[in-house]
């Protein structure tokens, strides 16, 4: 009988450590399932979000490069010569551009329309990239039909000069400078040409970039 209890002493014994060793072993086990889990489910939502990182660093690229194509693609530039009796103006724009010119009017002895790709219809209402005229109106009567707006501050008027043709100074005129659009917004400049006005503006501020990037620079007449 003391035999018997001395070997269920000894078992009993042996069976704590078991179970310590069990309960360390399943705790280590499951600390090591949930240090997986938590590790899968930042490699997937670090998957998913580097994904969405390169998506948008590839749309940004891919309009950036867009651009730059479109405006390579606009050089190199064309040239419009308008009629000697009236300046020989030169008009220079992007030849993505197309024109439509009309010189068979005597108060606007040139009436010239300029839009990407093609020129819309004059009665469409489409807003143009370019319109250049020469009136046969003269400087200060053309110039004081803006000065309701100037006065009103809704157009800001400022001396300039052609880089081409510094010698002739005119006014630049920014705003709204459309009658009866409180809306529309947009810059002409106006130069005396002789005995008439050259008149050279945008119909819209979107175009604005390329009236001041390629227009203007290279634009010049016979004073």
């Amino acid at each position: 009988m003391k035999k018997t209890m001395g070997e269920r002493g000894s078992i009993d014994a042996l069976l704590v450590p078991v179970i310590v060793l069990a309960v360390l072993f399943l705790g280590a086990a499951g600390f090591a399932v949930w240090a997986f889990m938590g590790r899968q489910d930042y490699k997937n939502n670090s998957d998913a979000k580097s994904a969405v990182a390169v998506e948008a660093n590839t749309k940004a690229v891919q309009a950036d490069d867009a651009k730059q194509y479109a405006e390579a693609a606009k050089n190199p530039l064309k040239t419009y010569v308008g009629p000697d009796a009236y300046g020989s103006v030169h008009i220079v724009y992007p030849k993505t551009w197309s024109a439509y010119i009309d010189t068979s009017s005597q108060s606007t002895p040139l009436d010239a329309y300029f839009h990407p790709d093609y020129v819309p219809s004059t009665g469409s209402g489409q807003t143009y990239n370019l319109r250049v005229q020469v009136s046969s109106s003269s400087y200060n009567s053309q110039l004081n039909q803006y000065s309701p707006q100037v006065t009103k501050g809704t157009v800001t008027a400022t001396p300039y000069s052609l880089p081409k043709v510094p010698s002739v100074v005119g006014t630049k005129l920014s705003g709204a400078i459309f009658q009866g659009s409180q809306t529309q917004s947009g810059t002409i400049v106006l130069l005396p040409i002789r005995d008439k006005t050259l008149e050279i503006w945008t119909e819209s501020n979107d175009y604005l970039a390329d009236f001041n990037t390629y227009v203007l620079p290279n634009m010049s007449f016979s004073p």
